[in-house]
């Protein structure tokens, strides 16, 4: 990687000097080379571009959260790099309201909805294309020659379709703004500065509400998106199986990687980091240090999904014999997390309670620890009463999904666990058993064995869609595939 140059922050490109790295190798800039730069360069300026597919919807989205705020601008950044370590910055993702409502994915910019005749009218503040006048194409860290080619203020109004100007004017323009402001907060600090008089915490809330309650229900593009997610997801985890033997040989970092590669091919990048649990390890909720061995004999729970280039993600778990082959216990503790994920598959519905699924899966759960002997004589109502079945289950049996992993989170509880299920909801439901290595209160052979099977499930006018159908869940159906597709 290349070190000569700082970045420079877009509030100071036009007004101060560009700065050189301190230890960079050249160490100054000779008026001839800075001239010779500015010219000589073709014009690369795009014409007659066509919206992007979703700019119908984002115009819908943004519509709805008009209504609901009239009379009130509304301010929804995209954010910010964040430095990885000195000079060096995580890939950059755009917030989710932001995305949401533009369909841009790029950094630093803003989308602000001026209330005008009982509505809004909408402009997206974006960075512009470099300035080749002033040098920034080439002397600043973020500039053209060092990251990128960024689209023109024209091309960006043309793709999203939205008024741009460029959002290094916007912290003067909000510092002057009257009436009542909203915005989202978390994601861009100079922003908020330029509103720290204007907003109120309490009413940024209500709009962040807003916006995750408006993703409970999804429209038809972000349908083909999630599904999208689970056939690349699923092409995935063939890929994983295909390597199980390298996995051996090396570490849980295998798998790792290899679904890595299929979420940058087909997609933007994982949508979480990924689970790639073998042996013991299974039994950790969100293990993702992937650091270690993976044993003949034991099972492989592989929690993972592809993030789509527009930001919608799968989240689909399998448990795996690395083998091939279930051992009787590992397929009768299997069989029993199987079962429990049909009754939750079967509960989701129109006019269900969200929490109706989650009961069905926790039930036969319990039913299965009773007639397992591990709990001693109680009923399966008291362990529910009770919460008990909780020691080897643990999590809920799912959530909501989209531009999130766990989507919609700051949606009232009234909408979202205690709401009801129709049309468009996209969740998960998975189930699982985990029994620690250490846990006593189990026979000795269960201990170290954990158990998810997870899907992603679209509700429809008539029931239900797996979007992640395409992954086999019954026990002889997985070693069949597997077997298919070691060869």
């Amino acid at each position: 990687m290349s070190e000569e140059l700082a970045p420079e922050t877009p509030e100071t490109a036009e007004t101060e000097p560009i700065k050189q790295r301190k230890n960079g190798l050249y160490p100054g800039i000779s008026d001839e080379l800075a001239e010779n730069m500015k010219s000589g360069w073709a014009d690369t300026e795009l014409h007659g571009l066509e919206p992007i597919a979703q700019a119908s919807y984002t115009a819908a989205r943004r519509a709805a959260l008009s209504v609901r705020f009239p009379g009130e601008r509304l301010v929804v950044p995209a954010g910010n790099l964040k430095t990885r370590s000195n000079d060096t910055e995580y890939a950059f993702r755009a917030s989710t309201e932001y995305a949401y409502l533009t369909g841009d994915l790029t950094q630093d910019s803003v989308l602000v909805l001026e209330p005008v005749d009982g509505g809004h009218e909408a402009t997206v503040y974006l960075l512009p294309r470099s300035d080749r006048e002033n040098g920034e194409f080439w002397l600043d860290g973020q500039g053209e020659l060092w990251v990128g080619r960024r689209n023109s203020l024209t091309e960006a109004e043309q793709l999203l379709g939205i008024p741009a100007k460029d959002v290094r004017e916007l912290p003067a323009a909000l510092a002057g703004a009257t009436g009542p402001v909203r915005t989202v907060r978390g994601h861009d600090a100079g922003i908020e500065t330029a509103l720290t008089d204007k907003v109120t915490a309490e009413r940024d809330e209500e709009l962040r509400v807003f916006l995750s309650e408006a993703r409970l229900v999804k429209d038809a593009f972000e349908v083909a998106e999630l599904q999208k997610a689970c056939d690349a997801t699923a092409r995935g985890f063939e890929d994983v199986v295909k390597v199980l033997d390298r996995a051996e040989a090396t570490s849980e970092r295998y798998i790792e990687g290899t679904f890595f590669l299929r979420a940058r091919v087909d997609g933007n990048d994982i949508g979480y980091g990924s689970i790639c649990a073998a042996g013991p390890h299974a039994t950790t909720l969100h293990w993702v240090r992937n650091d270690g061995a993976v044993r003949s004999g034991e099972l492989l729970l592989l929690d993972a999904g592809v993030e789509t280039t527009e930001l919608y993600t799968a989240d689909v778990t399998r448990t795996l014999p690395i083998n091939g082959t279930f051992s009787p216990l590992q397929r009768k503790i299997y069989d029993a997390v199987y079962e429990a994920q049909e009754a939750g598959i079967a509960a989701v519905k129109p006019g269900a309670a969200f929490r109706d699924f989650h009961d069905a899966a926790q039930r036969v759960l319990a039913e299965k620890l009773v007639e397992w002997g591990l709990l001693g004589d109680l009923s399966v109502e008291k362990v529910l009463e009770l919460g008990l079945q909780r020691r080897w289950t643990l999590h809920g049996t799912g959530h909501m999904l989209g531009m999130d992993v766990h989507d919609c989170a700051a949606a009232r509880t009234e909408s979202y666990v205690n709401g009801t299920l129709e049309p468009g909801v996209c969740l998960t439901v998975e189930p699982g058993l985990y029994f620690q290595a250490d846990d006593l209160t189990v026979p000795e052979e269960y201990r170290g064995i954990g158990v998810r099977i997870e899907d992603d499930i679209l509700v429809t006018e008539d029931g239900n869609r797996n979007l992640s159908a395409a992954l086999p869940r019954r026990a002889d159906e997985v070693e069949a595939w597997m077997a298919g597709l070691k060869g």
